[in-house]
């Protein structure tokens, strides 16, 4: 039975979910602020799918190095002000692709936009975990990873619909515009995110194997099993969503003869399905606290099946954006179980302590996933290997769902170190 909870906690919580998840949407918008540009990019630079997709891994290998350094300045400083640089530093990412006139400008721009991204999965996770109640984490995660659809839904269309109708300079102001409003509103709304770590964050204690606490060395997380296979989980599920987001358009037209307007559907309606997915895995995971890893196990398995049927190529053209919704749907549902499994993960040994440095490292998979993916697949790409393109998202799938696996087998018995 859920805990009755006070007014007054039910609108702060309400208010700091729907802050992060705004400023997380606005994230994963900059995470698409150039593959939707491709087209018109690769054609105006003269690029090959490799020259693009290393873009991609200049963002996510700055991303993945600030994140994982970016935990231990939440835990230091607190979130508020880790929260508002990366907003203010993706805006100016937005500036510098409008005004790009080379290759190396677009690098900047992949660069500024990794750099701010890299500190919102440590603030984000730190703020909802410090100033949400426990009984409202699961839709708090939820929400999260919700907007996060969201913003990775509305880059294609937002992006792409300017360049057309303009041309992709105008993309860039408004990438930019988009980014200091958020600022300005989180500026504003600043009293609801006030997380100053020394008020919020008690000792920086672990427990034994006895139960008793014991002092946690800053890189003490570092010795924990549960916290690498939380890293090769994401660094393997988002390996699979970096082919998608890379190069899901060019696949489906390329293997299923899509026209261009057709193709970049296909992306967002994988996200709209994950959207979805999330919402009901929010609800799912609030009435479900525990075998979070096997709900991850049984979603992932059926969107691997999805990911199969599109690299069979025997599916007709007319089904490939309702099997990716429903790819991306299953894919939504394990994300609240996602995050709960990597929090029961951190809390279990050092409760909350820690939480800026284990969000950080942990998440800091899904940039070295998405930064390693174009350099393995863009190549591929180039040689025309389309299908096996599309069987590597099935197999990293499956990759990930054993790690998950993993996670809650060694959560559930914190000996397993």
């Amino acid at each position: 039975m859920s805990a009755i909870l006070p007014p007054e906690s039910s609108r702060r919580d309400l208010e700091v979910i729907g802050l992060v998840g705004l400023a997380h949407g606005t994230s994963h918008f900059f995470h698409l602020l150039l593959p939707p540009l491709f087209p018109w990019l690769m054609k105006d630079f003269g690029l090959s799918y490799t020259q693009a997709g290393f873009l991609m891994t200049v963002f996510f290998v700055i991303s993945a190095i600030g994140q994982a350094l970016a935990g231990f300045v939440v835990d230091k400083v607190g979130a508020r002000p880790v929260l508002f640089f990366g907003v203010a530093t993706l805006s100016i990412s937005g500036l510098v692709l409008a005004f790009a006139n080379s290759y190396s400008m677009l690098v900047m721009t992949a660069a500024l936009a990794g750099l701010g991204n890299s500190i919102f999965h440590p603030a984000d996770f730190t703020l909802l975990n410090r100033r949400v109640s426990i009984p409202r984490l699961g839709h708090a995660f939820s929400v999260h990873g919700l907007s996060g659809n969201l913003g990775w839904a509305f880059a294609p269309v937002a992006l792409a619909g300017i360049a057309a109708l303009t041309d992709w300079h105008w993309a860039g102001v408004f990438a930019t515009l988009l980014g200091c409003s958020v600022l300005a509103l989180l500026w504003w709304r600043r009293d609801v995110l006030d997380d100053v770590a020394q008020e919020v964050v008690p000792e920086n204690l672990t427990l034994t194997k006895t139960g008793k606490p014991q002092e946690a060395g800053s890189l003490g997380f570092l010795r924990v099993g549960a916290v690498w296979l939380c890293f090769a989980f994401f660094f393997f599920i988002t390996m699979a969503f970096g082919i998608l987001q890379s190069y899901g358009p060019a696949l489906m037209k390329e293997i299923y003869g899509l026209n261009l307007a057709l193709a970049t559907s296909s992306l967002t309606a994988f996200l709209l399905g994950g959207a979805a997915g999330m919402l009901t895995g929010g609800f799912m995971a609030a009435r479900q606290q525990h075998d979070n890893d096997k709900v991850v196990a049984k979603a992932l398995g059926l969107s691997v099946i999805m990911a199969l049927l599109l690299a069979s190529a025997w599916i007709p053209d007319w089904s490939v954006l309702p099997v990716l919704a429903i790819m991306g749907f299953f894919t939504g549902i394990a994300g609240p179980h996602r995050d709960l499994l990597v929090r029961r993960a951190a809390t279990s040994r050092f409760g909350k302590a820690s939480f800026g440095r284990i969000y950080g490292f942990v998440y800091s998979g899904l940039d070295a996933g998405l930064a390693i993916s174009p350099l393995i697949f863009g190549p591929w790409m180039d040689q025309g290997r389309f299908m096996t393109v599309l069987l590597g998202v099935a197999l990293l799938q499956a990759a990930a769902i054993l790690t998950a696996l993993g996670i809650g087998q060694s959560s559930s018995d914190p000996s397993h170190q």
